[in-house]
């Protein structure tokens, strides 16, 4: 029987390159429909929750029911994150954790919960993003589409991969942005063959939320011109400035969640109340901070934001978006980053323009590279972060001096030896006790794994490798070709290793490999 299974997944794997692809559609359709209605229904009860607090200023009577209303929606949230663990935070770490196989989900309990769960929360105006919560939605969507199919264990991830990318897609109108994500942060391999399936997944589910929402980007700006190379000396300095304050934006998300932890007087469903509660009072006083964040962006370059009111601003959304975060109410970090890292760009700009008593440096440009740096210092993703902005902007005047600002927060961020947030939040989760993988699973599994030039691999002959117990080496491809190795079959860079192993051994599999195939630096 088991040898039957392996015979069948390997005929399979190499004839499924067009089942793939129109997977990918289907889940694109599918996942991106499912977002662009959780989309719809955030931004829909975001306005309106604004709208209330306006009308609470006119009539005071209603602010202590509505703190009410809000402790009850705090408690419910967390009753909700208490039965469904997996729906905390943004989802992203939890996807990661999918396709490691460290972790199993009952797709359609968490994606009711992860829905009705980020609703409530990011519509009452916790500092969170809707982003991670699209990617785990897009990415469960896809795993129902692959368990209702009875897809193989690797289509399936293959799938979720594409899952992820059409959630991206459609929160934030970003098809390329979705694709560099899903392959560099959430599947950790440049596939191919995954590529080409997310791509069409990515493109089919920003055409769905297109139609819904408009060929708009997300953030509008005017005046927007291209850095002048004079000033580039200013990108470098923007650049090491948003790699601290990445760096200390991934430590505050740390220490919050372990504050939290340490509030052992406060039971774990209660804890969202917190910021529920703080939502309640900054909707009263600075609402402009309440949400993602989005519409802040938008106003900063027009409206009338002095430089203390932006500072004032800064320190809030963030001391605000860390108690929200670290509650472990669903809601994403990815908005609330960029808005940050948006802030930090125009009181630069406001900062030197006032040293200089002219208007030297170009607002809209800076915030844009501001917001992409940012993201790069905290992610440690850089082709995400420039690819990301550009898409949400639509404006492609700046990709060099984007490029120099992240090239910058990146070396940063390498400097201080900072750990991309998302695997440090994945290892948090994953040990909270929060591992749903079911023992007895033996599902095969097939694995893509790149060699990289100067990798202890590149050069080397398979028999002269001690590989991994459990796996086997299915086929070698080198660049339009598919090989069947044998022992003196010599590897080189570029070569792709297609393995196949159990799902238990993957994650010990899958890191000893890329160890191997990656370069070393002593």
């Amino acid at each position: 029987m088991n040898e039957n299974h392996t015979h069948k997944l390997l005929n399979t794997w190499f004839d499924f390159k067009f089942r793939l692809l129109a997977g990918g559609i289907a889940v694109g359709v599918l996942s991106g429909s499912v977002v662009v209605l959780f989309r719809y229904v955030l931004e829909a009860n975001l306005e309106n929750v604004l709208r209330f607090y306006h009308y609470q200023l006119e009539h005071p009577w209603l602010i202590p029911l509505w703190l009410i209303v809000l402790v009850l929606a705090g408690w419910g949230t967390g009753i909700l994150v208490k039965m469904q663990p997996a729906i905390s935070g943004s989802g992203i770490p939890q996807v990661k954790a999918v396709l490691q196989n460290k972790l199993e989900m009952n797709w359609w309990k968490a994606v009711s919960a992860k829905f009705v769960g980020g609703t409530i929360s990011i519509g009452a105006g916790l500092s969170l993003g809707r982003e991670g919560p699209s990617i785990q939605i897009g990415a469960l969507m896809a795993q129902g589409f692959s368990r209702l199919l009875r897809k193989t264990k690797t289509e399936e991830h293959m799938l979720i991969t594409c899952g992820a990318s059409a959630g991206l897609a459609a929160a934030f109108n970003a098809p390329i942005a979705g694709v560099i994500f899903a392959l560099e942060e959430v599947h950790m391999n440049f596939s191919p063959l995954v590529m080409i399936a997310a791509l069409a997944s990515s493109l089919t589910a920003d055409f769905v939320s297109k139609e819904f929402f408009g060929m708009s980007p997300i953030f509008h700006f005017s005046g927007i011109s291209t850095i002048p190379l004079g000033q580039y000396y200013h990108l470098i300095i923007l650049g090491i400035i948003v790699g601290i304050m990445g760096i200390f934006f991934n430590k505050g998300i740390y220490a919050f969640q372990d504050l939290y932890k340490k509030m052992t007087w406060l039971p774990a469903q209660f804890r969202p109340v917190v910021p529920f509660l703080l939502a309640g009072v900054l909707g009263l006083c600075l609402p402009s901070v309440l949400g993602g964040g989005n519409n802040l962006v938008n106003e900063l370059v027009e409206g009338p934001f002095g430089l203390k009111l932006l500072l004032l601003i800064l320190v809030v959304k963030y001391l605000f978006t860390m108690l929200s975060y670290g509650s472990s109410a669903p809601g994403g970090i990815f908005l609330p980053m960029l808005v940050i890292g948006s802030l930090i760009g125009v009181i630069y700009t406001k900062l030197i323009n006032g040293m200089t008593g002219g208007t030297t440096l170009n607002e809209s440009s800076f915030l844009i590279l501001a917001m992409a740096g940012y993201l790069t210092a905290s992610l440690k993703a850089p082709i995400t972060g420039i690819i990301l902005i550009t898409e949400m902007t639509g404006s492609f005047s700046n990709l060099l001096s984007t490029g120099v600002v992240c090239l910058a927060a990146y070396m940063t961020a390498e400097l201080f030896r900072s750990h991309p947030v998302y695997e440090v939040l994945l290892d948090r989760f994953l040990h909270q006790g929060h591992e749903e993988k079911s023992a007895e699973s033996s599902t095969k599994v097939i694995l893509e794994i790149p060699i990289h030039h100067g990798s202890l691999l590149d050069g080397l002959c398979i028999k002269d490798f001690s590989w991994p117990a459990q796996c086997l080496i299915v086929s070698v491809k080198r660049g339009t070709k598919e090989n069947i190795p044998d022992g003196e079959y010599v590897l080189e860079a570029g070569d792709y290793l297609t393995i196949l192993t159990g799902d238990r051994n993957a994650p010990l599999v899958q890191k000893s490999l890329t160890q191997a195939a990656n370069l070393a630096i002593d």
